[in-house]
């Protein structure tokens, strides 16, 4: 069991809110900032093509004033490489991407796209990027992201979050079963989408993951409570299944 279950905080739909309405507020920057002041041990940004949450200006602001890792989520296209390898964040996470999608849908197809994948992670890896595949909990795309060289995996849990009565626990063994088995491999095992307060223990209390990515939910609990205080309590809620 890692000692310490890291929390990578997701601000991008701060920049969903702001983009709503145009200007400046809210500042993405600045709730990156209240991540860090309130425990997060990470901030995650998506850089999507149609730059529907984070712009290139707020990637470029966070680059230089943040103290805490960034983890760049970005598709496997040629512009996004450029982008990541001229900005070389703490961490690459490559996610599938679709225009018509609300929010990622589903994990990689890693074993599909060995190909397209192969040269990414490379270059990556060569700049000095933690390189992160975001998949389904499965052997095959466990195998493939250990064969493509890709020391970080991150675990869907959108089905685990939406799933009701008896697949709840079907969904959970899913993770339990991928976080033993991509361990075992030598991946470093992260997890993320739709965790909440309600949810999020059965899969911080699994010994193997090491780093949870939490976004939306925070950010709409903001709304509520502020963000400080949500952040704080998803905090509390991890240490304690952990612990």
């Amino acid at each position: 069991m890692t000692s310490h279950l890291r929390l990578g905080v997701n601000i991008d739909h701060v920049a969903t809110i702001r983009n709503a309405r145009g200007g400046e507020h809210p500042d993405p920057l600045r709730a990156a900032l209240a991540a860090a002041a309130a425990g997060a041990d990470g901030i995650t940004a998506h850089l999507r093509e149609d730059r529907r949450h984070i712009t290139d200006d707020d990637l470029d602001r966070m680059i230089g004033s943040i103290s805490l890792p960034l983890n760049l989520e970005m598709a496997a296209t040629d512009e996004m490489l450029a982008i990541a390898l001229r900005h070389r964040p703490h961490a690459a996470c490559i996610v599938p991407e679709r225009r018509a999608e609300r929010t990622t849908e589903g994990g990689l197809d890693a074993a599909g796209q060995h190909n397209v994948l192969a040269p990414i992670v490379t270059r990556l890896r060569d700049a000095g990027c933690r390189v992160s595949l975001f998949i389904a909990p499965e052997a095959r795309q466990l195998d493939a992201a250990a064969q493509l060289g890709a020391p970080v995996v991150e675990l869907h849990t959108g089905p685990y979050s939406h799933a009701e009565g008896d697949a709840i626990a079907f969904e959970l063994d899913r993770l339990r079963t991928a976080a033993t088995y991509g361990a075992a491999l030598g991946l470093e095992i992260h997890a993320g989408h739709g965790l909440t307060f309600d949810n999020v223990a059965p899969v911080a209390a699994i010994p193997e993951i090491a780093e949870l990515n939490i976004g939306h939910f925070l950010i709409g609990e903001a709304v509520f409570t502020g963000l400080d205080a949500a952040i704080r309590r998803m905090r509390a809620a991890m240490d304690a299944a952990r612990g």
